[in-house]
């Protein structure tokens, strides 16, 4: 693993004051399925939304690998692990992609606003009929002299009911591949855009997920990220990062996970002894053990090969693999080493459980990133 140097321990460090005002009322916010405005505020205080972003725009300048590091920090010291899949979001969707690909305008109009908390970032991508199949996305933009207009619509958008501004991928030419879809970004108050509620979900409640549509909806050209054909290129820069950032996030949860397993254990008595004492509990809480490590080590090696210009597409799938699945049988391993109170939500061990089953699914499915791995090896 990287040996982090004191400014960074120090930055994950000042977290710890922040993160302390947010535990309170997490359980209640999950249930009724409420995303924290006033924790984003305390986020965006403590500097969080701002860490990969440059100074001038009122970020902290940070590394990928700092980010993930202070990001991991969230998540192992934040409950609310909604607040925190909307953080990432926020930061990789819209942030990221308009620091690499914005014109020096956008970057202006846009970027002091999302450092700040301002503004809320979400993208969409995904639309009802095509899920994983990017290419598949029927949203159109038809060029109309100094604007697109946008027809289509949009489906599991994080952050969407909430988000005052989005990055909409869409259709701007019938050739097929790639070289089809263009980025743009689009603000929430845009006549033709209607942003839809919050749709119940199984895990990560307190991130809203919502629908978008655009009916006539006209965007300037100049809000256009990269060029006119290029959406895919953005698309694949922003995908590295969110794995990359989200579920490092995931490792942090899982490393609060395993702590709380181990001090559970201690001190729960069954037949007279602590339930760490039986080889059964012992072995469950290892393995959730090795489970962390192994995520942490893909995770930051991957960002370390990405940041020295490698090719990556291998790692991120494996990455992506290793930490969603070790991320899903560590919380199936806590409700069991729980035992009835790991069923019971006042534990908020069910709501780990529940959280960790969509990891497995958004930034690309096992079952794709299972596909890719395939198609490197020639098969």
């Amino acid at each position: 693993m990287a040996d982090w140097t004191a400014e960074q321990r120090a930055l994950r460090e000042g977290l710890t004051p922040w993160l302390e005002k947010l535990d309170a009322g997490h359980v209640e916010r999950d249930a009724a399925a409420a995303f924290s405005h006033d924790g984003w505020r305390i986020l965006a205080r403590a500097g969080v939304l701002g860490l990969p972003f440059e100074e001038k725009w009122g970020g902290l300048g940070q590394s990928l690998l700092t980010t993930m590091y202070v990001l991991e920090g969230l998540g192992e010291g934040c409950r609310d692990a909604g607040l925190n899949f909307s953080v990432c979001t926020h930061l990789v969707s819209t942030g990221v992609p308009l620091q690499h690909f914005g014109s020096p305008a956008l970057k202006e109009r846009y970027l002091p606003r999302l450092c700040s908390g301002e503004l809320i970032g979400a993208h969409a991508v995904s639309e009802p009929d095509s899920g994983s199949d990017a290419l598949a996305m029927r949203t159109r933009a038809v060029r109309d002299g100094d604007d697109y207009v946008l027809n289509g619509s949009k489906a599991f958008v994080s952050n969407g009911p909430v988000a005052g501004l989005f990055t909409v991928y869409a259709r701007t030419s019938d050739r097929p591949g790639p070289l089809s879809v263009t980025a743009f970004l689009v603000e929430r108050d845009t006549p033709g855009l209607r942003v839809g509620g919050p749709v119940a979900k199984l895990g990560l409640r307190t991130s809203p997920l919502g629908e978008l549509s655009f009916e006539d909806c006209r965007v300037p050209a100049s809000r256009v990220l990269g060029r006119p054909g290029g959406g895919f290129l953005v698309l694949d820069h922003v995908m590295r990062r969110e794995i990359l950032c989200s579920f490092v996030v995931n490792a942090g949860e899982m490393r609060h996970r395993v702590a709380r397993c181990v001090e559970y254990a201690r001190t729960r008595t069954q037949f007279g002894r602590p339930i760490g004492s039986y080889q059964a509990v012992a072995h469950r809480i290892v393995d959730m053990e090795i489970g962390v490590e192994t995520a942490r080590h893909w995770l930051y090696g991957t960002a370390r090969r990405m940041a020295a210009g490698e090719n990556v597409t291998r790692d991120i799938a494996m990455a992506k693999l290793v930490t969603s699945e070790a991320n899903v049988a560590s919380a199936l391993a806590a409700v069991q080493v729980f035992g009835g109170n790991g069923y019971m939500a006042e534990f908020g061990i069910e709501a780990e459980l529940r959280n960790s089953v969509g990891s497995t699914i958004y930034s690309g499915t096992s079952e794709i990133q299972r596909n890719r791995l395939a198609s490197l090896l020639g098969l």
